[in-house]
């Protein structure tokens, strides 16, 4: 390795077998690197730079554990170029200025590029990612960022704009399946089929879990090598899923919900639904945005769907979790089955674009209000009809500000109990004819 390579946060390597078992194992050459087929296929740009030296500034994005610090060491491994690493969990701004000074001087007086690979680049502020523009935009730097984050959200449009974003895929099962084997040889364990498959299958697609998970119970597996899988499921116990509640993820899990419910599948709403509750996600988040579906998909389709969403959530507030989850999954299998209609959504978000646009306009006087003799003297409520003072409790009056005139915001569906609303609206408006 190149004597200028670097990292600000490593002082003497320590000796191999004191490393973790997912360190010990990370490859330092492509070829020997597991998975990632459409990033690392033939003639990629990755691939194509790492093999000609050529480096341009990239941001790899992906979930844990899929490879992104690999690509980096085996990047760190092969350039040619001056090579620096650092944490964006363990490094300040102060850090950040002081490795951008030693690189504008590599550069400006030794003609050397530097590649600076950061870790975790989403941890770092505005005015932290700002610093590394100038350079990067010199050519100081070549920028190799690393994120779990989506990069649309966590780094600086400028910075962004200037960088190629790699996407990484979670593991397939068989290749975690073939690492933990690596493992279970790195540690000299007797490998069992069964095991390693269903290690995988729990790992979440995340190979640095998977391999800290069979660190964890190698003393385990010594002392019973072919273990039943309940047995051993109990042992790993406290694993926790994979879940961030913050960021991206949690809001992909959430639109799954949502959009499976919407499309009247309710074995993948009440998927979904235990995927956010098992994870730990806050039930009042869940529920507050079932009571959203219920109007904004379902609205007068099915008026009940309200109705139950909101007993949901008194049956959470009132009794709690796990017991409410019954009637999270209850909720959850009726809004996925009712009727959908958006037509009072829709009728909300047309009658707000007028609002907006016509704050200004004054309520007639037939329909103000009038509680003083000032008011009446003004004419505020001067001719209001009072409808139940007429046949069928009704006499048409206008009811929007002069300057409008009549708007239709609502229009009912086609199914369940919009189809009586529809009926409604037909009477209400024959009666207004012969008004």
């Amino acid at each position: 390795m190149d004597k200028r390579q670097s990292d600000i946060f490593e002082a003497e390597a320590p000796a191999i077998r004191d490393l973790p078992l997912a360190e010990r194992l990370r490859p330092l050459m492509l070829e020997a690197l597991v998975g990632q087929p459409k990033l690392l296929q033939k003639d990629s740009r990755l691939r194509e730079m790492i093999a000609s030296g050529n480096y341009q500034s990239f941001i790899l994005w992906g979930p844990p554990g899929t490879g992104k610090t690999t690509i980096a060491r085996i990047i760190q491994h092969s350039a040619s170029q001056r090579f620096v690493q650092f944490s964006a969990v363990l490094s300040g701004i102060n850090d950040v200025k002081s490795v951008m000074r030693e690189a504008d001087y590599a550069h400006k007086y030794k003609g050397e590029r530097t590649l600076l690979f950061i870790d975790e680049i989403h941890r770092f502020n505005k005015s932290q990612q700002d610093a590394f523009l100038p350079y990067v935009e010199s050519g100081a730097i070549i920028l190799i960022g690393a994120t779990t984050e989506n990069p649309s959200f966590e780094v600086i449009p400028a910075l962004l704009s200037r960088c190629h974003v790699f996407v990484l895929e979670a593991l397939r099962e068989e290749d975690i399946a073939l690492i933990l084997g690596k493992g279970f040889g790195e540690l000299g364990l007797e490998e069992d089929t069964d095991v390693i498959a269903w290690m995988a299958y729990n790992s979440g697609g995340d190979a640095r879990r998977a391999l800290n998970e069979l660190e964890l119970i190698q003393g385990y597996l010594r002392e019973t090598p072919h273990p039943e899988i309940k047995d051993l499921a109990r042992v790993l116990a406290k694993r926790t899923m994979y879940y961030d509640k913050n960021r991206e993820e949690h809001y992909n899990l959430i639109s799954a919900l949502h959009k499976s419910l919407r499309g009247s599948d309710p074995q993948a709403a009440l998927y979904w639904l235990a995927r956010m509750i098992e994870a730990g996600e806050d039930p009042r988040y869940v529920v507050r945005r079932l009571i959203r579906f219920a109007s904004e998909d379902i609205g007068l389709a099915d008026p009940n769907a309200l109705v139950q969403a909101i007993a949901a959530k008194d049956a959470l507030l009132f009794i709690g979790m796990p017991e409410a989850g019954a009637a999270l999954a209850q909720l959850t299998v009726y809004l996925a089955t009712a009727p959908k209609s958006n037509s009072a959504d829709n009728a909300y978000f047309k009658a707000a674009q007028d609002a907006r646009k016509t704050s200004h306009y004054g309520v007639p006087l037939h329909i103000r209000n009038a509680p003083t003799k000032l008011m009446k003297d003004l004419d505020y409520g001067k001719d209001y009809k009072y409808d139940h003072d007429y046949a069928n409790h009704y006499h048409y009056q206008d009811y929007f500000p002069e300057q409008m005139g009549k708007k239709e915001y609502y229009s009912p569906g086609e199914y369940g109990f919009e189809r009586e609303i529809k009926k409604r609206l037909e009477w209400w408006k024959s009666l207004r004819k012969r008004s």
